[in-house]
């Protein structure tokens, strides 16, 4: 841990700090990360050289706009809770990595790797989801959400990389960041889609669902929570690997061209279903595929679907108010061999807006958030003590960027938004952008509880089951 990452004065003594304890889901997260699951990173790769004064004014600029940006996470040993500490003035410095620094890092990421076609701006990417600031908190110490790093590759490429904890930043923040920030990097070079959020440090989600959403009667929530915990033991995978030797994440690609997107998007709007529905579809398809499963037999599993709530909260949030506002509806589904694509997609799909419709993203929140905690206290809890809690998990919404000529005017070249898995989480989280057109997916996994090979398989087998199904 870095003395950029950690500051030594005492949230009890510290003049002119706000405190406040974390929420039930930002708590979960507290307890994810230092397993491994919940650290966003947002990666840009640029053709421009960055002026560095600018760009620490303009990630200052975020942290004043956004004050839950400038907080920092502190833990008490004695009463086991975590609490949120937020700085009156940004504490964010940028930590820079010349051509030397940045080639021993590749270096150090790619020995182990059998593939050559792994670019650095990848391995980058995967470097910093496994850097992991938050994994033995010092008591004595708050650790900063919010941390910035600047890699130098050969041939003038520069690779920006804005780690967050998760229970400060989900895709949508995510998202508002890289608009923002490319607002102000570019100069002006489009109106700046940045304000200050009134109290958006106070609250977690909780405190803004909907009077009444929420409720469930006590024998319900005994029912449902029977029901996920036995479940859980019913559940198919893919094969696991290697269940023992530690674990990181990685990333696989799934790409699609503008004539294949558009064509997959037409046919889901023609049945009207999102195309979550449709990855969620070709995921079960050809996790079942890979399993050599005879056709006459059934196969029980998960898909994990994560709602964006602000547009839902009481008051609605704008998708520019920072923090963790998602929440997660687990349904379970049985597949069987020569399943046709898009009826499954459509039995999923339904089955998430039945659950949804049924208040199910808020009404289940604090059983998720508590079994997430179970499984990570008890990995025993899940098969083959892997903290594996479903097949897949997909947005409900795809993230829709066309900002390819504000990318031309700062150099963006690419960018990959996700985050880690490692410790609790799906076998393959998929975070879906449709990018000028064209459906780009960052596919991440644990490894080496799954081998790349395994996934780039699975990922392949997914975008053969996607085209060939909508193909006609």
């Amino acid at each position: 841990m870095t003395d950029q990452e950690t500051s030594k004065a005492s949230p009890i003594e510290a003049v002119g700090h706000k405190i406040r304890p974390v929420g039930s889901t930002e708590y979960s997260w507290c307890k994810a990360v230092p397993g491994g699951t919940g650290i966003t990173v947002l990666a840009l790769l640029l053709s421009k050289p960055l002026n560095i004064p600018l760009l620490q004014s303009a990630l200052h600029k975020l942290q004043i706009a956004h004050p839950i940006l400038n907080s920092q996470l502190y833990f008490d040993p004695t009463s086991s809770a975590f609490s949120c500490i937020i700085s009156p003035a940004p504490q964010l410095q940028i930590q820079t990595f010349d051509l030397s620094s940045t080639a021993q890092i590749l270096q150090s990421n790619s020995s182990h790797l059998n593939s050559q076609s792994i670019s650095p701006f990848h391995l980058i990417l995967e470097h910093e989801l496994n850097k992991n600031s938050w994994q033995n908190l010092d008591p004595s110490l708050e650790t900063a959400v919010f941390l910035a790093s600047l890699y130098t590759l050969e041939n003038g490429r520069w690779v920006l990389a804005l780690r967050l904890h998760t229970s400060v930043c989900d895709r949508t923040s995510m998202a508002a960041l890289r608009r923002g920030l490319s607002g102000m990097i570019g100069e002006g070079a489009v109106p700046l889609a940045v304000e200050r959020v009134e109290n958006e440090f106070g609250l977690g989600i909780e405190n803004y669902i909907p009077s009444g959403k929420a409720n469930k009667p006590f024998w319900a929530r005994g029912v449902d929570m029977l029901g996920y915990t036995l479940n859980a033991f019913r559940l198919a995978n893919l094969s696991f690997k290697d269940t023992e030797l530690p674990r990181a994440s990685q990333v696989v690609k799934l790409q699609l061209n503008s004539e294949e997107t558009d064509m997959i998007l037409s046919r889901c709007k023609s049945r009207d279903i999102k195309l979550c529905g449709l990855l969620a579809a070709a995921g079960l398809i050809a996790a079942r595929s890979l399993n050599g499963i005879p056709d006459d037999q059934w196969e029980k599993y998960a898909i994990t679907t994560l709602v964006d709530c602000r547009s839902i909260l009481d008051p609605v949030l704008s998708s520019h108010h920072i923090g963790f506002y998602h929440s997660a509806i687990l349904n379970t589904h049985d597949v069987k061999g020569g399943e046709d694509l898009w009826k499954l997609a459509t039995r999923t799909y339904t089955s998430f807006t039945n659950a949804k419709r049924n208040n199910k993203h808020f009404s289940d929140m604090a059983d998720l958030n508590f079994l997430m905690c179970q499984a990570i206290d008890n990995p025993g809890l899940t098969p083959s003590a892997s903290l594996r809690t479903s097949l897949l998990s997909v947005f409900e919404d795809s993230m829709i960027d066309q900002s390819k000529e504000l990318q031309q005017v700062i150099g963006l070249e690419d960018f990959i938004g996700c985050g880690s898995t490692h410790g609790v989480g799906p076998s393959l989280a998929l975070f879906d952008t449709i990018r000028d057109g064209e459906l780009d997916c960052a596919c991440v996994y644990p490894s080496p509880l799954h081998s790349r090979e395994q996934m780039q398989e699975f990922v392949h087998e997914m975008k053969r089951v996607l085209l060939d199904g909508s193909i006609g």
